[in-house]
């Protein structure tokens, strides 16, 4: 079972750290920001930042495919607003060029928030149209639909949204979705139970559609079940207990796509990356 894991790694000080700080906690997989992601605008990607990135994903033995960026969480690309969304489609934008330049393939980004200003239904049309957009001004990276706990007033927390969010992309070769563990447990999934892991797993597959799955954020959660609140813990940690974890490494679905950790605690990643390792059997 070829299983790629890593973590949320920094890349304080340029983007090219971030394969070096991947590699330092033993992984093969990892994501990052390519810009600061709490700023509307940062400087662009120097050519020197650009081509040490590239040596250091090879130096790492880390391939494309595996990394999964994050947009910044600014954007918002189901914004009530006029201003709001041309803002954040213009920063999608130029996160979506820095994957391009960077030689990367996947954007993984939360779809947006109708800020109960706009219907639900609104919000999702807005968001597959800003998609529609970046896509016809960049090639080759596609565009991760990461799914919410469906705090606050964020949409993305049926796989019913995300469906509905594709089915309007017109370029459908590239998008995809990122499925959050904690996240889904927050929105009512239970994956925690045997039985119920396989049924959620399968309506991902009917509703969405495996084939859309391009990435995984492992995380355990502190909240509880159908609680719609965002909070990650550290793997075996929270309320998703290590049986989980093992049924989850074990499982071909998840084969071959970045596995990403976002558990609160960056010190034990090195350990949570060993441990989920060695649940493969």
């Amino acid at each position: 079972m070829a299983k790629y894991i890593g973590a949320h790694v920094s890349a304080s000080g340029g983007v090219e750290n971030a394969p070096l700080n991947a590699g330092a906690i033993g992984a093969n997989a990892f994501a990052l920001f390519t810009k600061n992601q709490r700023q509307w605008v940062s400087a662009p990607l120097t050519a020197k930042s650009i081509k040490q990135f590239k040596e250091n994903c090879e130096k790492m033995g880390i391939l494309p495919q595996h990394i999964l960026p994050h947009d910044s969480y600014l954007i918002n690309l189901g914004h009530p607003e006029e201003e709001g969304l041309a803002k954040s489609r213009a920063a999608f934008l130029d996160e979506m060029q820095r994957c391009e330049q960077l030689g990367l393939s996947l954007l993984n980004f939360h779809p947006g928030s109708h800020l109960n200003k706009i219907s639900e239904e609104e919000c999702l049309s807005r968001i597959a149209e800003s998609i529609n957009i970046v896509l016809e001004k960049t090639q080759g990276v596609t565009a991760v639909i990461e799914n919410t706990a469906g705090q606050g007033s964020n949409m993305g927390f049926k796989f019913e949204h995300l469906a509905y969010i594709i089915e309007r992309v017109n370029d459908k070769s590239r998008v995809g979705v990122c499925i959050d563990t904690c996240h889904s447990y927050s929105a009512g999934y239970d994956i925690l139970n045997a039985d119920n892991y396989e049924t959620v797993f399968q309506d991902f597959d009917r509703i969405v559609g495996l084939q859309y799955l391009k990435g995984i954020h492992l995380n355990d959660t502190k909240k509880a079940l159908g609680s719609r609140v965002d909070r990650h813990e550290s793997v075996g940690k929270g309320l998703l207990d290590l049986t989980f974890f093992e049924r989850f490494m074990n499982d071909p679905r998840f084969d071959n796509m970045p596995i990403v950790l976002e558990t609160p605690d960056e010190s034990l990643w090195a350990e949570e990356i060993a441990l989920l390792r060695s649940m493969v059997k």
